[in-house]
């Protein structure tokens, strides 16, 4: 199983960045981890809506000047690298 799953959604206000992890007990370490991005204006933990998917999700609102498909890139490699360094770390 992934670590974690990350999506573009189109909200009615604009774009946002969800990210499922496959460990709930991670949320807030994984929040802390993206907060040294720039371009995020805003974090917030949310319940998930719908089937087959974990109880929270992080949603991650870009500043309106920044690129959602670039970030979702570069928040991809930075947690991929976050997990690889953690599952070296055990």
């Amino acid at each position: 199983m992934l670590p974690f799953r990350s999506e573009i959604r189109n909200s009615p206000s604009r774009p946002t960045i969800k990210i499922y992890l496959s460990d709930e007990s991670l949320v807030e370490r994984i929040k802390k981890h993206l907060e040294h991005f720039n371009e995020i204006e805003m974090i917030e933990l949310r319940e998930t809506q719908g089937q087959n998917r974990v109880g929270e999700n992080i949603t991650v609102f870009i500043n309106e000047d920044a690129d959602i498909n670039k970030m979702k890139t570069s928040i991809d490699s930075s947690l991929w690298w976050y997990f690889e360094e953690d599952m070296v770390d055990e």
